[in-house]
């Protein structure tokens, strides 16, 4: 049974310079930008099954709002009043507020506290506190990104994502990549731990006993019978990261997956990866077929994923006083890893992660755009 026939949409060139603002304003929050693309998504005839996919919300979110435009125009795209008490702070200092915190900075420091803002507007920190929660704005959080530069970005995605969803036949995907520098490190005084009210304690100084490097395989998948499971992780660690030690984790690689197979290894462009030793490696190995990864972009490479895990689940609070007893512990980590190995679940294809920076950059454009 067919629901009822969504409202047919049309805007009136004020209407569409607003609800244009309402999207490229940084101050707007996100709620009141997604409301005005599915207004501007409407008015171009696209149904609400496209408009949900294309917002990332449900369809029948983009129906409601749709209907209260369509009845009410733009003042249905405000949140409905609730009951309480009456708000003390109107609309046009929340919008101070907002505004400030995205388009200007504190005389005193690169970011917003909720004090320095509280003096600056007049009011008090706690409602600062409020109207960034309620707008999602947090000044004292950054992120970090890189946009890669590497001219085959998108034939290299496409690459990689599709032998994560859609594997050769008779084939074995392998992501190897190595974690170097791995320090063996010991506190310079006894670990006080932890006990009812009080967290583990550790000096802040340690003592340095050397470093490894670790070399590692992480199976992505198998399209054929084997012994090797994917999730399993093939890893061995060496003083050193050179070509060298590399043809030597390659060796050991080899000697660990299945005959037969074509074997497609997905790895980063380090120049220790592109030697003609490793080079020449390959060539005699007609089944081995090697895929690099954009530059930039080690997130298209499952065996980092791994790396984090044994990093948060090892490394980060281990102590060790030597190498050997280090490499000991990640071996051991492996193997138990290895028991009950879980492969990565990939749901991104190529197209979805090209569509998301895409209209990252553009966002990134418009914000710096000039006026005018």
């Amino acid at each position: 049974m067919k629901g009822p026939k969504a409202s047919e949409i049309k805007l009136s060139s004020e209407e569409r310079e607003t609800l244009e603002r309402y999207m490229r304003r940084r101050k707007s929050g996100r709620s009141i930008a997604q409301r005005a693309e599915i207004i501007l998504r409407a008015a171009a005839g696209e149904n609400n099954c496209e408009i949900a996919r294309a917002v990332q919300a449900t369809r029948q979110t983009v129906r409601v709002w749709r209907e209260r435009f369509a009845k009410r125009r733009l003042h249905g795209l405000d949140d409905e009043p609730r009951c309480g008490a009456p708000r003390k702070i109107g609309d046009d200092r929340i919008e101070a507020v907002i505004t400030k915190t995205l388009e200007e900075k504190p005389a005193n420091s690169t970011h917003w506290s909720t004090r320095d803002m509280a003096r600056a507007a007049g009011i008090s920190a706690s409602s600062v506190h409020r109207v960034w929660r309620a707008f999602s704005l947090q000044p004292h959080r950054v992120d970090t990104f890189k946009l890669s530069a590497d001219p085959q970005f998108i034939e290299k995605v496409r690459d990689i994502v599709g032998l994560y969803l859609d594997p050769p036949d008779k084939a074995l995907v392998i992501c190897v990549d190595e974690k170097s520098q791995i320090q063996a490190l010991d506190r310079t005084q006894p670990l006080l731990p932890m006990r009812p009210g009080q967290a583990e304690r550790r000096s802040h100084d340690y003592e340095r006993h050397g470093t490894t490097t670790l070399f590692a395989g992480f199976i992505a998948a198998a399209t054929a019978k084997t012994p090797v499971k994917p999730g399993t992780v093939i890893g061995q660690c060496m003083p050193r990261h050179r070509a060298s030690e590399f043809r030597k984790f390659l060796d050991e690689v080899e000697r660990n997956v299945p005959d037969g197979l074509d074997i497609h290894v997905v790895t980063d462009n380090a120049s220790t990866h592109k030697t003609r030793l490793i080079r020449d490696w390959f060539a005699k190995r007609p089944r081995w077929h090697m895929h690099f990864t954009p530059t930039s972009s080690s997130w298209l490479n499952q065996v980092e994923r791994f790396f984090a895990l044994l990093t948060d689940k090892q490394l980060k609070r281990s102590a060790h006083t030597s190498v050997k007893a280090l490499v000991a512990d990640i071996q051991t980590f492996i193997d138990r890893h290895n028991t009950d190995p879980k492969p990565l679940r990939w749901t991104k294809s190529a197209d979805d992660i090209l569509a998301s920076i895409e209209r990252f950059c553009r966002r990134t454009l418009e914000i710096h755009a000039p006026a005018g």
